[in-house]
């Protein structure tokens, strides 16, 4: 079993930056694929970053604001959101799961529970 906490969301005005975290525990051993997403009132939920060959793959609305990043000792995935739009307001959740080599994909069988941001113009 896998258990996903995220934090560090909160109110920010348009051009702030946050940062969330998301703690992993549990089996480990299967969380070699590791994503964001995010998403808004009446929307479908969408990637931020999603792994694409063990590099993180981007979506192009936030493409040269946010950067993912993961420190194994700790167990946590990190996501620094810089140059925030209101369009960016959500909840955002991590996800983790096993990688399949054939055919190649992940599958992201584990979610937190998400962490609010809010974007105000």
């Amino acid at each position: 079993q896998v258990q996903l906490v995220e934090s560090g969301g909160g109110s920010v005005q348009s051009g702030g930056s946050l940062k969330l975290s998301c703690a992993i525990s549990g089996d480990t051993y299967s969380t070699s694929c590791m994503g964001w997403f995010r998403q808004a009132p009446g929307k479908e939920r969408e990637g931020v970053v999603t792994d694409s060959g063990g590099s993180p793959s981007y979506a192009e609305s936030v493409k040269g604001r946010f950067t993912s990043s993961r420190d194994n000792a700790k167990n946590t995935l990190y996501l620094q959101m810089n140059s925030l739009k209101p369009g960016d307001t959500a909840m955002y959740y991590c996800a983790a799961g096993p990688r399949i080599w054939f055919p190649p994909e992940c599958q992201y069988n584990y979610w937190g529970q998400g962490t609010q941001v809010t974007v105000s113009s």
